[in-house]
């Protein structure tokens, strides 16, 4: 990597934990001006620097209003570059269905969970909140999803949840998703009881389930 280039990332990457939408745009132009290569830059610039503000929610020093402003810096480089990415330059990507369980409208950590999977590099098809367990069902199906995420704050809504695992095993399609579950009243040990293939406590850590979750299939591939 040139001198340059580990410039242009640090400054990406700053002006994401700086919550600096201005320098995030301006260091993205740059990139294009100087015919550096825009998937790298997201990579190692803008997504690096929504990790680093991912730890610093992780240690409580920034919290969900701080992520927000990162993730609007985050998408104001992204903005410029996406035009200028080489097709060739993005592996085929994970796809990830996302929603908060029906009876639920609470998706400020959600839409969190949205933007950090986004940055990561997986393709994230978001349905919103209130969302009926057979619509999880139908569109991972529809879209051949890799993951199903399910978010929940309210202890009335969690079974929910339970019933999407119950649908995939019903229709015998259980081991073609991995299921997911985050939220307020969540713990492992729910996830356990209904099945799930994993439990994330907050937005950092449901990168870090997805990524491992993902693994295995791009071992194989």
């Amino acid at each position: 990597m040139s001198q340059i280039e580990q410039e242009l990332f640090q400054r990406l990457s700053d002006a994401v934990v700086d919550m600096d939408e201005d320098e995030a745009v301006a260091a993205a132009n740059e990139v294009v001006e100087r015919g550096i290569d825009a998937y790298r830059a997201i990579e190692l610039g803008l997504s690096a620097g929504m990790e680093r503000a991912g730890q610093l929610f992780d240690e409580e020093e920034y919290f969900i209003p701080e992520l927000l402003m990162c993730s609007d810096a985050m998408y104001a480089g992204m903005d410029v570059l996406k035009p200028h990415l080489r097709s060739d330059g993005v592996s085929e990507k994970h796809k990830v269905v996302i929603g908060v369980v029906e009876g639920d409208t609470h998706d400020i950590g959600k839409n969190l969970v949205k933007i950090m999977l986004e940055t990561s590099g997986f393709d994230v098809t978001d349905l919103g909140r209130d969302i009926p367990p057979a619509r999880f069902v139908e569109t991972a199906k529809e879209i051949g999803a890799n993951i199903i995420a399910l978010s929940t704050l309210m202890t009335t809504t969690m079974e929910g949840m339970g019933a999407v695992v119950r649908q995939l095993s019903e229709e015998g399609i259980r081991d073609r998703f991995k299921v997911i579950v985050g939220g307020g009243p969540i713990s492992q040990g729910f996830a356990d009881r209904i099945g799930a293939d994993g439990y994330a406590v907050n937005a950092a850590d449901a990168i870090r389930l997805a990524r491992s979750l993902v693994a295995p299939a791009e071992a194989a591939a």
